[in-house]
């Protein structure tokens, strides 16, 4: 985590996330560090589809037709937060932690998106397997830190 503030620090960055299936845990992860005030603006959990629509501006039609766990509204969430914060840089989650799945979204599926101010958004999805809901909520928050620390590389 100090390194990640570090160079968010050395590039004058602030950082905003979006979150889901992690629930606010990249939020606490990114506050955990005395002095992240000097990088971390703002948080969403936007667990319901509504709020992804009312807190980001995630298109209704989107979640219609894709689904929430989906990278198009991964993206659509990291550009939300981005839209709606002080933040240079956002990431999302959203995925299925479990227990369950279905034969089309299976546990362990996670979608990220990062929005960067002047370029475009990138989105991934991580198959982590049925780990257990927690791990899979732990590892979703660690590939979200370290998609904010590959993007200030």
């Amino acid at each position: 985590m100090t390194d990640l503030l570090r160079r968010a620090r050395y590039w004058g960055y602030k950082i905003a996330s979006a979150e889901s299936c992690t629930g606010g845990m990249v939020a606490a992860a990114l506050t955990d560090a005395a002095g992240s005030s000097d990088m971390f603006d703002r948080g969403f959990v936007t667990y319901s589809n509504q709020a992804k629509i009312d807190m980001l501006g995630v298109p209704e039609a989107l979640l219609a037709e894709f689904g929430a766990v989906s990278e198009v509204v991964a993206g659509a969430m990291a550009e939300g937060a981005l839209a709606h914060s002080l933040a240079d840089l956002a990431v999302s989650t959203t995925g299925i932690a479990g227990p369950g799945g279905s034969e089309f979204k299976p546990e362990g599926r996670v979608c990220f998106g990062l929005a960067q101010r002047g370029k475009p958004v990138r989105v991934e999805t991580v198959e982590f397997g049925a780990l257990g809901r927690d791990r899979v909520r732990l590892a979703a928050r660690d590939h979200a830190l370290a998609m904010l620390l590959d993007a200030m590389a």
